[in-house]
């Protein structure tokens, strides 16, 4: 009691609020290292679907933060797995669209039957942006139909048309069959719409699709195979320089002129030596014929009953035969069909770096790499494409030095040390308050408790006696005698430098210890003559 009355009302405040203060900052800390940190539960939200979130995670009673102007969602992390499960079997987030449970709530009586259609069109276009959004690839997506509606005593009808907006996760861009993929879903899924009528636009505002062309499919088709081919051969060249000088010394770029138009070959032939005898016909004609001469006119031949003197006779016989003999010539039709996307022309060009020697001073020296050297990288890369002089095929393998650059590890962004993100980051926590209340201990709590104890009120003795030890401790440093008693070989013994003391030693100290030596002469005589004692 009588040290708790020595430190004040004020110290005694000082150390009951550092007191205070030092538990508060404890309880934080076991907190914050034993309690289950925020995890993402969802991101890049709708505003829509941001609200609905979170007003069915205030009724579920789980703590939620959200982050990035309510676009994070962010719960404890021994939460996230059962709190999307519970939120999905409210269908929950919907991604800003509708489907057909817009059904569920409305009541049919009192709705027209224009605002039937108008919900029906609603719940298709958030059901095909959901199908959509379920591709791999694909972030979000809208889906806007136009299905016009036939006019009564009008022969004319409008074709149904689409129109749909996709964003990509990260930097993915949708392939060609992708695109003609869902452009074939939403005609599937829309009465009396054609694929080619279905436009389809990425986030960054290009055309990926124009829905009015009916060969936009096929063309697409075919730039994907440039593509395609361009990319197989530049990948293949890469790995088989590689190989040779090495990862990061190689740049290939293959440019693939491809045709296409499509062409239609029919050709005959026939094969005079190939004759075959189809058919054969004979006619065979045979004609016999007999004339007489007129006899002359007489009498007696006028005369009735006369004699008919007739003249002589001829006789003819006549013969014929025809043979015809129908001979069929063997002949070939072919039929050459030649696809659009035929190869007509390849052009490669390789960059290669040179080599970097290092000298025995430990200097790095770049040197070209030799004529014979790039020679042989020329034939292999002809051979590794199937170079065709007749075709135009080119081929440039140039050695050029490369700007230093740092490859590519191809580490994942996500992880760091075999660690994720989150882990690192509370390690890192946990490393910064266990500094911080190292620090807090050091420099606050000690400084402040010393402070407290090293300004205590003596009592007149202790005082007196504390004077004395200082004014020994102000002196060269000197042992006590054999003879004197061991309180003041304890006050003595240790070797003192009074320029080590020079932030304790005041002014006012030496002051104190003149006034002693005159208010207690015979006090000070004896230390003195203790002091001349270890001198002899």
């Amino acid at each position: 009691m009588e040290f708790l009355r020595n430190l004040g009302t004020m110290r005694l405040a000082i150390m009951g609020g550092v007191f205070i203060a030092l538990i508060l900052f404890f309880v934080f800390m076991m907190t914050r290292l034993t309690g289950s940190s925020m995890e993402l539960l969802f991101s890049n939200l709708e505003p829509t679907d941001s609200k609905e979130v979170i007003s069915q995670l205030q009724k579920l009673n789980i703590p939620y933060e959200t982050r990035n102007k309510g676009n994070e969602i962010y719960v404890a992390g021994d939460k996230v797995g059962s709190t999307r499960i519970a939120l999905a079997s409210e269908g929950l987030p919907g991604g800003g669209s509708v489907g057909y449970e817009i059904f569920d709530d409305s009541s049919s009586l009192g709705t027209t039957n224009f605002m039937q259609n108008l919900s029906l069109v609603r719940a298709l276009e958030g059901e095909l942006a959901r199908t959509i959004r379920s591709l791999k690839s694909v972030y979000s997506a809208r889906v806007h139909l136009v299905l016009p509606k036939r006019q009564l005593f009008s022969r004319e009808k409008q074709p149904a048309t689409a129109s749909v907006i996709i964003k990509m996760k990260g930097s993915g861009k949708l392939a060609g069959d992708k695109i003609a993929a869902i452009q074939h879903l939403v005609a599937s899924a829309v009465p009396e719409l054609e694929p080619s009528r279905v436009a389809i636009v990425d986030d960054k505002g290009n055309l990926l699709a124009t829905g009015n062309d009916a060969d936009a499919i096929q063309a697409n088709s075919i730039l994907e195979r440039k593509i395609n081919l361009e990319t197989r051969l530049t990948r293949e060249l890469t790995e088989l320089l590689t190989k040779s000088v090495g990862p990061g010394k190689v740049h290939v770029r293959v440019d693939a002129e491809l045709d296409f138009d499509r062409v239609s070959t029919t050709e005959e032939t026939f094969d005079p030596d190939g004759q075959v005898v189809r058919s054969t016909r004979v006619i065979d004609e045979s004609q016999t014929s007999e004339e007489s001469q007129s006899p002359p006119v007489t009498v007696e031949n006028n005369v009735p009953d006369g004699t008919d003197q007739g003249g002589p006779k001829s006789s003819s016989r006549e013969a014929k035969t025809d043979e015809q003999v129908n001979f069929e010539v063997s002949k070939k039709i072919t039929n050459f069909v030649r696809e659009t996307g035929a190869l007509k022309r390849l052009s490669v060009a390789v960059l290669v770096d040179g080599v970097i020697i290092e000298n025995p001073n430990g200097t790095k020296e770049y040197r070209p790499r030799q004529a014979p050297e790039m020679a042989n990288l020329t034939k292999l890369v002809s051979s590794a494409i199937g170079f065709d002089r007749s075709r135009g095929d080119t081929v440039e393998v140039i050695n050029m030095r490369f700007a230093d650059q740092r490859l590519d590890t191809g580490e994942s962004k996500d992880l760091l040390f075999g660690m994720e993100k989150s882990d690192l980051t509370r390690i890192a926590e946990i490393i910064v308050l266990s500094i911080l209340a190292i620090l807090v201990i050091l420099l606050i709590i000690r400084p402040l408790l010393s402070r407290a104890f090293d300004t205590l009120p003596l009592s007149a003795a202790a005082a007196e006696q504390k004077m004395l030890e200082d004014a020994a401790m102000s002196t060269p440093a000197l042992t006590g005698p054999d003879g004197i008693t061991p309180q003041a070989l304890e006050d003595f013994d240790d070797l003192i430098d009074i320029e080590s003391m020079d932030s304790r030693v005041k002014a006012s100290a030496l002051k104190q210890i003149s006034d002693i030596i005159e208010n207690e002469p015979e006090q000070a005589l004896s230390i003195i003559r203790s002091w001349m004692y270890a001198e002899t």
